[in-house]
């Protein structure tokens, strides 16, 4: 039994709140367990300047950002400088979402996700995947509505969740607790047809078995079907 009583293939209580701001075209507040992020998608009329005019995509970017009091000791605004574990979130959460847009639908246009972490206890950014995902589906479908789309561009739905080995056990969905004390730590990003976005895994002691990756993939790919059932 883990230290809030899950079993160890259980997801934390989860729930997404729709139209959480008021100007965002698309904007959700995410909570898995104590972990909670306002995502938010907004949306400009022009592609990115490093796009030639040869290239008919759209773009989808992301920012990432833990708000001062989200941790149990405040953490500095990052105005001048962007850290390393920020922008490797951030590229994490962009390219995720382009993952699942065919891209060539949404010409001429940005949409910019911002993931806002107002409290963290572990998979911020697992959750700023999840949330940014139903936040990008909202927008789309008011743009569809104001006629400034044609169709919607999702491919399929994507989703993710923090996996690892604590103890030698595999354990879904990780508070911050058990991350830090984690042999294994892991993230994964799969469509709902089971294609995989993205597989990060990372051994913090002993190197462990290909077998038992295979086992810890297994319970993650459940855990997101989980999730996308929600959606």
């Amino acid at each position: 039994m883990r230290l809030d009583g899950r079993e160890n293939n259980e997801l934390r209580p989860i729930k997404f709140t729709h139209n959480f701001t008021k100007h965002a075209l698309g904007s959700v507040l995410v909570e898995f367990g104590e972990t909670k992020v306002i995502v938010t998608a907004s949306v400009d009329l022009k592609k990115p300047k490093w796009m030639g005019e040869e290239d008919k995509r759209g773009w989808i970017t992301a920012e990432y950002s833990l708000l001062p009091s989200a941790t149990n000791t405040r953490c500095k605004r990052e105005r001048e400088k962007v850290s390393g574990r920020t922008h490797e979130i951030q590229r994490l959460i962009g390219r995720s979402l382009r993952a699942c847009v065919d891209l060539t639908k949404i010409p001429d246009m940005t949409i910019t996700i911002d993931a806002d972490v107002i409290q963290a206890d572990g998979g911020t950014r697992t959750a700023s995947i999840c949330g940014g995902y139903l936040a990008l589906k909202d927008a789309f479908e008011k743009l569809i509505k104001e006629g400034k789309l044609l169709e919607n561009p999702i491919i399929e739905p994507i989703a993710a969740i923090s996996i690892g080995i604590e103890d030698g056990e595999i354990k879904l969905d990780l508070c911050y607790e058990e991350d830090s004390h984690a042999q294994v730590d892991s993230n994964v990003i799969l469509t709902k047809s089971g294609k995989i976005v993205d597989f990060q895994t990372t051994s913090e002691g002993e190197p462990y078995e290909y077998e038992k990756m295979l086992q810890l993939f297994e319970v993650a790919k459940a855990g997101i079907e989980k999730i996308i059932n929600m959606y």
